[in-house]
């Protein structure tokens, strides 16, 4: 496999993890313990129940009439390392599936899509200095606005978590 020699049996060697005198014990360890860790890490993403999705990829949490938006972790994964957050919308009343800014990554630049319809209150000024927290918890302190929905009830009509994770992933 790509030139390296994995052990064929690594349990024989001893438990997971457990590193032995044996020189392939380095692969073994490999195996066992960097490997799933890895894969973890690289495969499982997160799509919190209480949140609802858009096909565009954005999130929303609503508080009354307040809701919070961000990109999802699937979104983050693909734009790659989040170099930029820029939302020049803030007071605007905009329409659901107007773009209220744009995120900037490495190598590609995408625009950011309003979930339901209202007006822009707040952009979480913390991104300014931290764009990277959009891809460290791009549900907590990633977050991107803060909007006033005209109609609270237009959130029932996005993508549910079980729904969403059909589309991503």
């Amino acid at each position: 496999m790509n030139g390296m020699k994995f052990p064929a049996n690594c349990m024989a060697w001893g438990f997971p993890g457990e590193l032995s005198e044996n020189p392939g014990s380095k692969n073994c360890f490999f195996l066992q313990i960097v490997l799933p860790i890895f894969a973890y890490k690289s495969f499982s993403m997160n799509f919190p129940g209480n949140l609802r999705y858009t096909r565009d990829h954005e999130w929303i949490s609503l508080d009354g009439n307040i809701a919070t938006i961000g990109i999802t972790d699937f979104a983050q994964r693909e734009l790659g390392d989040i170099v930029y957050v820029e939302i020049e919308t803030i007071g605007k009343s905009l329409m659901a599936g107007a773009v209220f800014g744009t995120v900037e990554a490495v190598k590609t630049v995408s625009d950011l899509f309003l979930p339901v319809s209202g007006t822009i209150n707040e952009m979480n000024k913390t991104l300014a200095n931290s764009p990277e927290l959009v891809n460290t918890d791009p549900y907590g302190k990633g977050w991107m606005i803060k909007m006033t929905v005209d109609n609270p009830a237009d959130v029932n009509s996005l993508l549910d978590a079980a729904a969403y994770e059909g589309i991503a992933g």
